[in-house]
């Protein structure tokens, strides 16, 4: 059996390749896991097979406050079976601050009580001074294996896909104008399990996510002013 994750992102291409994988199609066949508000990729692939479609909509991995919030992002009607948890809190703070207010909150995280290995930190713009420098240190191999760590993790949320963290402080550093923010947004909202810091520019954020998001996310008309 083959098993495609994010295969909206799977390019037109590599199709041929994987299906010439197939050693025996009745006995293990190709299965394709795909969720199209999560595109951030410019790539378009569809498998160019007939498959059985079966709509997954129970959201067991975030907390009810946090689907909530980001739920007017989703692609279609989605249930929520996560717990209780508290509400989303919003930070807001100029883009060219964001980052800076991010390591606060992280810090924040950590007097409370939160295990450093529980934390992470997800920009959806310019990355994490941090994550540059492991990157670079480790290289990319390396980098991806300090998600195993006892430390707080420093990602982008191009990378971030179908990962989790307990604690997720989200960095909207970016000014809101390049091309699929709204799915970078939901991408980087439902990472957290159990607690959600989201940290921009209210406007930056409306832009991207809406005014549902940001109606839920607390965002006053005086914010955005």
């Amino acid at each position: 059996a083959i098993v495609v994750d994010e295969a909206q992102d799977f390019a037109d291409s590599w199709w041929a390749a994987v299906l010439a994988s197939l050693k025996d199609e009745e006995q293990g066949g190709l299965h394709v896991f795909s969720d199209e508000n999560q595109r951030i990729f410019g790539r378009f692939g569809r498998p160019p097979v007939p498959l059985v479609p079966l709509v997954l909509d129970h959201n067991l991995r975030n907390t009810k406050q946090i689907h909530e919030t980001f739920g007017p992002l989703a692609p279609s009607r989605m249930y929520s079976k996560g717990g209780d948890g508290p509400s989303v809190r919003f930070v807001p703070c100029a883009t060219e601050d964001a980052l800076d207010v991010a390591d606060d909150e992280v810090d924040a995280l950590l007097e409370a009580g939160w295990e450093p290995g529980h934390v992470a930190l997800i920009t959806t713009g310019r990355r994490h001074p941090v994550q540059v420098e492991r990157a670079d240190f480790h290289g990319q191999e390396g980098y991806w294996r300090t998600w195993w760590d006892d430390d707080v993790f420093y990602g982008h949320v191009l990378g971030c896909k179908g990962l989790e963290r307990r604690a997720v402080v989200l960095c909207v550093n970016e000014t809101g104008s390049q091309d699929r923010g709204r799915e970078r947004l939901y991408v980087g909202m439902s990472r957290a399990t159990d607690v959600l810091v989201v940290v921009g520019d209210p406007t930056v954020i409306e832009t991207m996510g809406g005014p549902s998001v940001a109606r839920r996310l607390g965002i006053t008309q005086e914010e955005k002013a």
